[in-house]
């Protein structure tokens, strides 16, 4: 089965799809993620891509669906996997189906996690960081235990110079523009659930359970 997550930033798809990715045993697979690891790996297509990211551009969809075409082509991915943060354009969805169809796999659903813009202003920007050990925290409902300094290492927490309002603003309209279209082409492939993300990770995660379940 391959799964893959929709959302607005924030929307939790990354925290939902680490959680399935346990229940049903398959790899949770994050652009991101494939990225530093090609990266850090000092692959050819890792080399391609920094050599973008170096210099301040966009890694080209020809080689951000080349490095996930070979994510999804390792033993580990034979039962399946959970795609978070790809494909974020309908372009990109394109490239993704055909590959696919090679290898006579298919996306099986496709889970739309839904939230407003404000509630996704708020939550991100309530996010802080570690900036020494890494460890995440929201200070709505996760804050360090003494309100400023990371529980793990004792380093005051920061929020990311890519959290403030004005920074997600920008990024909301950019998936507006760019993303939200994958919800109805989806939708007309009859492979789209919506799961509601507004009322937290806990039950936003019974939701999408519930979906799949009901599907």
């Amino acid at each position: 089965m391959i799964l893959m997550f929709l959302g607005a930033p924030g929307a939790g798809k990354g925290t939902q799809a680490v959680k399935l990715s346990e229940i049903l045993g398959i790899p949770h697979i994050s652009t991101g993620d494939i990225f530093r690891a090609n990266i850090k790996n000092g692959t050819e297509l890792g080399k391609l891509a920094s050599s973008y990211i170096n210099n301040g551009k966009l890694v080209p969809d020809e080689v951000t669906c080349a490095i996930v075409e070979d994510r999804l082509s390792q033993p580990d991915c034979e039962k399946g996997a959970i795609l978070d943060g790809f494909p974020r354009t309908i372009a990109q969805a394109e490239v993704l189906d055909k590959f696919l169809e090679s290898i006579g796999k298919k996306i099986d659903v496709v889970v739309n996690i839904v939230v407003d813009d404000q509630e996704v202003v708020k939550r991100i920007s309530q996010r802080r960081v570690c900036p020494n050990c890494k460890a995440t925290y929201h200070m709505g409902h996760r804050p360090p235990s003494n309100g400023t300094n990371c529980d793990a290492c004792g380093t005051e927490v920061i929020l990311r110079d890519d959290d403030t309002p004005e920074v997600i603003e920008k990024r909301l309209k950019e998936y507006h523009m760019s993303t939200e279209p994958l919800v109805d082409y989806y939708k007309a492939k009859g492979n789209l659930i919506e799961s509601e993300g507004v009322e937290g990770i806990e039950k936003s995660m019974n939701n999408t359970i519930r979906a799949l379940i009901m599907r």
